[in-house]
């Protein structure tokens, strides 16, 4: 019986250790890689249906494993049973080899041979990992339903945006990845969560001209101020009565047509797009791709105008600022020594709190002018002083 259960143990075990190998090897290739496979694999078939459900796929295999080392340790403890008279020889003996055992030829060594040769040990694995699915697959996802009711908070087993992006940092530290493609993924992510308020132009700083003004005072702004689109207003900026290219103002100037002082920018002006301050900009920007729209007027909770957003304003804030020959760069932070900055009042309250290393998460206010004017209780002046 000894050698019988000795070798049904080390098969169990070798079987476990390719299980191993290919759950390393399914956990470094996208679903993307695995169709890819598929496409010039025999194992077609098997490949595409765990592209489908990978998630579905590990859990089976993983299962699978633990049965398989379960079984052998098992098989080798019943096995020092009739080796040795002293049953406590026997517990000692087998849990040293298959701990052993588990953590060489299950744990480490086939999950670096898989995480390496990812691509050769999926398309070698793929139709008995498949086959695993469908015989085993409905236990082990009973069993993970389970385990995920016994674990408050636990609702699925992929990672959390955290855990990701706490990965992704890791893989910075180790210079696998850029320090330019880290801030990228942080980016996008919280993209997802920025409001239009947060990347707008506040009403403040927006450039508009009125509606009265001529054709020559239309060009003359474009031209100083380096803009493309101008809001055309009323008697006051919460009227726009729309938005004025520079295209269609430089083909009236060249072609010159009589009457060209008596053309009005009301004329000219093409809709105007509102919407609320406080949209998702990721919604933003897909409307405004949808409609071809570069420029929009952003609206406040009472129907005034808040500001204006561009498309190359939610670009900036996924891969950062943009600038050409017409931007006026403006300095936002300035280093001056023994620890001081000079920081412009619209820079953002998170980029403050990063550059002091604190956190300074206010729900209240968006940019530094608004946070000292909220810590004073009134507009800041020159030398305030804010604690």
């Amino acid at each position: 019986m000894i050698p019988l259960f000795v070798t049904v143990a080390v098969l169990l075990v070798v079987f476990g250790g390719l299980l191993a190998a290919a759950d390393a090897s399914l956990s470094v290739l996208s679903r993307a890689d695995l169709l890819e496979i598929a496409a010039t694999s025999r194992a077609r078939k098997s490949l595409t249906a765990i592209a489908a459900d990978v998630g579905a796929h590990v859990n089976a295999v993983n299962f699978t494993r633990v049965v398989a080392e379960t079984t052998a340790a098992v098989l080798v403890t019943l096995a020092f049973a009739y080796a040795f008279t002293q049953w406590w020889w026997a517990l000692l003996a087998s849990a040293f080899i298959m701990t052993v055992a588990s953590f060489v030829l299950v744990g480490s060594s086939p999950r670096s041979f898989g995480r390496v040769h990812a691509r050769a040990v999926v398309r070698a694995s793929a139709g008995t990992v498949h086959a695993i699915r469908l015989f085993l697959g409905p236990v082990a996802a009973a069993l993970v339903a389970i385990g995920n009711r016994v674990t408050p908070g636990r609702t699925a087993t992929f990672s959390s945006e955290e855990q990701l992006l706490s990965m992704v940092d890791e893989a910075t530290e180790l210079e696998v990845l850029e320090e330019d493609d880290r801030e990228l993924i942080h980016s996008i992510f919280e993209f997802s969560d920025t409001v239009v308020r947060e990347v707008m132009i506040p009403r403040t700083d927006m450039v508009t001209i009125d509606s009265d003004e001529s054709i020559g005072a239309a060009m003359g702004l474009f031209l100083s101020r380096g803009v493309s689109r101008v809001p055309v207003i009323g008697v006051d900026v919460d009227e726009v009565i729309g938005v004025l290219y520079l295209r269609d103002v430089a083909r009236l100037s060249y072609e010159r047509p009589k009457g060209l002082d008596k053309v009005t920018l009301e004329s000219l002006v093409r809709p105007a797009q509102f919407i609320p301050e406080s949209k998702k900009a990721d919604d933003t920007l897909r409307q405004m791709q949808l409609e071809s729209n570069h420029l929009a007027m952003v609206v406040d909770e009472y129907g005034g105008i808040a500001g204006l957003v561009t498309l190359e304003d939610l670009i900036e804030e996924l891969v950062g600022d943009i600038s050409d020959e017409y931007d006026h760069e403006v300095i936002e932070i300035e280093h001056l020594g023994d620890g001081r900055y000079r920081v412009s009042a619209r820079l953002p309250v998170d980029e403050l709190g990063e550059l002091f290393e604190i956190d300074l998460d206010d729900d209240d206010v968006d940019s530094v002018g608004g946070l000292i004017t909220k810590a004073l209780g009134r507009l800041p002046l020159p030398g305030s002083v804010a604690t």
